[in-house]
């Protein structure tokens, strides 16, 4: 992990704390910018670890993360993925335990920093920054909700083209409008479908023969979206 020490500029701050900076007077600007600071992690480095005690709110710059937790027999479960202008890491400290989640880059991957004691210190006296926390945390719950539904409910063709229309809706397309702009291991891939890698790579391969998706390495091209939807409906 190496830090960038130069501190950013109010208008890079504007950019790095989406929706929050509004919401705040020049003073708590102020403050903001002498105590948040920019990491990079590398790719499959780190961002933070279960066990670790939350100290800061994180926000993702550039790059793509993962967040997930290692269940039973050593089964890993990747329960979000994080995409650039999107908050996460905060979630414990508010609940006063350790860190129960992973979090790790995808690639090379810039994070903004902000102790958490700074933002407790500013929600305690901007009634608005604490809404603004109080529907993120209820937005990524519905979600989680939702997620949780799917996973246990769908069958396995279901879940995966959920997780390719989710990569697809959260991470863009390249210039060919097809090839999600994200490259995931068959593993990773599972992990976030909730299911073996096995039943991955054999789901993906059937999704080939049928001619929904076209695969090159870990570049995967929707070629048919409406029957990939209607897999993803069905269940």
């Amino acid at each position: 992990m190496r830090m960038n020490l130069d501190l950013p500029t109010y208008g890079e701050l504007n950019e790095h704390l989406p929706y929050i900076w509004e919401l705040l007077s020049d003073e708590q600007r102020a403050i903001i910018r002498k105590n948040g600071r920019l990491y990079n992690f590398t790719k499959n480095e780190h961002i933070y670890r279960t066990g670790a005690t939350p100290a800061y709110l994180m926000c993702l710059i550039t790059g793509k993360a993962k967040i997930f937790k290692e269940g039973l027999a050593g089964k890993t479960q990747i329960t979000r993925m994080v995409c650039p202008r999107e908050y996460f890491g905060y979630r414990a400290f508010f609940a006063n335990e350790t860190y129960q989640t992973s979090a790790v880059a995808f690639e090379l991957t810039t994070v903004y920093f902000l102790p958490m004691p700074v933002v407790q210190n500013l929600i305690l006296t901007n009634t608005q920054l604490g809404l603004f926390f109080i529907r993120e945390l209820a937005r990524d719950l519905g979600n989680s909700e939702l997620r949780t539904l799917n996973l246990t409910q769908k069958h396995i063709r279901g879940r995966l083209a959920e997780s390719l229309l989710f990569l697809r809706d959260s991470y863009g397309v390249e210039e060919d409008n097809m090839t999600i702009n994200i490259y995931l291991s068959r593993e990773d891939l599972a992990n976030l479908s909730n299911m073996t890698a096995s039943n991955a790579i054999r789901t993906l391969s059937h999704f080939v023969d049928e001619r929904i998706i076209i695969m090159d390495g870990r570049r995967i091209k929707i070629v048919d979206e409406t029957r990939l939807k209607k897999i993803c409906q069905i269940g």
